[in-house]
């Protein structure tokens, strides 16, 4: 998430045609031919490039499509064991794992589940990286460049005193030493020449580490599916690293798998009055979209008017700051009528929680070439009990 999430519109898509009162409420929505849009063209880009390209699951980690997505990529990138074990369970090709902190306990696991474990300090590769290597698995290390091409503090790995990759400027041949690839996370919901730009902050730096290194994996915040999106250059610059330096190419984007491909389906359940009309929803903020909070940012409304009566939209937790925004209809709201935020497939699900006993949204996939339509999952009491004690 990033500071795109102030003005990124969505993409309505194939939704304006889906009927909302065929899901239970809430319900995420994910369109199914939508997804296989944005895998075609991520499978594209690597064909063209030469590049592997991973299926962040920190973004998406919708299993039920697990098929669709091993069909067109070669693996997924996991945050974690629980991760790994997902994408080693449910997906087909390679697993690469990165954590901030890897807990002693968990690294058997992780190195069996794994292709590659990229760590995010020499201390943490020198302790656990010698495990790897005998276990015949990759050793990573992820780097800060220094070089910042964020807008928003939280999520800009490059921030002043970041804790996620070991500095650039700080590398040597020690902390070199048994590493076999470099790994670089610092994009998010950007273009192609936020990369450029980076990578040629950090090129002359590393190039006397280069040609002894077997990959390089330049992470996620690609919007690679994104109409805008410079592909060319991205094939190109990748091209030039494989055939320069001998070295194989990653890439991990989350969102670009998902990007405009679900909805979040809500009802309004009531029509208070407080100095402006107000609409209490089903779909919670804290609980169902934190990033509004969080980030914060604004999800666009599906078929918001530009004209009418405009209402303050939140969720019925008791969080005061449950809000969601002020959004526009062309004629007045009524309870019980359906509405969706669009873009809702990535980030948003995995985010999901049951604070203050609000259920969790119920999950469908919908194809829109074909209208067909499964109800996944709904989720009950126990779901929330369960997890408290």
């Amino acid at each position: 998430m990033s500071d795109l999430m102030t003005t990124q519109a969505g993409d309505a898509g194939a939704f304006r045609e889906f009927d909302l009162n065929r899901v239970p409420s809430p319900c995420f929505v994910v369109d199914e031919a939508a997804i296989e849009r944005n895998l075609s063209i991520l499978a594209d880009v690597a064909d063209q490039s030469g590049a592997k390209i991973l299926s962040a699951l920190k973004a998406f980690s919708m299993f039920e499509l697990a098929p669709l997505v091993s069909k067109y990529l070669s693996g997924t990138c996991a945050s974690g064991v629980y991760e790994a074990c997902l994408g080693r369970e449910e997906y087909d090709g390679e697993v690469a794992s990165f954590c901030a902190g890897y807990k002693a306990e968990d690294m058997p696991q992780i190195i069996e589940l794994s292709d590659h474990v990229i760590f995010n300090s020499p201390a943490q590769k020198d302790r656990f990286g010698p495990d790897c290597h005998k276990a015949g698995k990759h050793v990573g290390l992820r780097l800060n460049p220094e070089h910042s091409e964020g807008e928003i503090a939280k999520y800009d790995p490059c921030a002043p005193c970041s804790r996620l990759g070991f500095p650039v400027s700080q590398l040597n041949d020690e902390t070199m030493h048994s590493v076999d690839g470099l790994h670089m996370h610092t994009l998010c919901e950007q273009g192609f020449d936020p990369l450029a730009r980076t990578w040629a902050a950090v090129e002359q730096r590393l190039a006397p580490y280069l040609p002894k290194l077997k990959w390089l994996n330049f992470g996620g915040g690609h919007h690679i599916t994104r109409d805008d999106y410079d592909r060319d250059g991205l094939i190109a610059m990748i091209k030039r690293l494989r055939d320069t330096y001998n070295v194989d190419v990653y890439l991990e984007p989350g969102e670009a798998v998902a990007l405009d491909a679900g909805i979040l389906v809500g009802e309004i359940l009531d029509l208070p009055v407080n100095t402006m009309p107000l609409a209490i929803t089903d779909i919670s903020a804290t609980c169902h979209m934190p990033d509004v909070i969080e980030a914060p940012y604004r999800p666009a409304l599906l078929d918001e008017a530009t004209s009418g009566t405009t209402y303050r939209l939140g969720g019925p937790s008791c969080l005061a700051g449950d809000v969601i925004g002020d959004y526009t209809w062309a004629t007045p709201l009524k309870i019980g009528q359906r509405f969706a935020f669009l873009d809702q497939a990535h980030y948003s699900m995995v985010k999901t929680n049951t604070f203050n006993g609000v259920p969790l949204p119920s999950i469908a996939v919908w194809n829109s070439k074909t209208d067909s339509l499964k109800i996944v999952k709904t989720f009950g009491y126990s779901d929330f009990k369960e997890r408290l004690s």
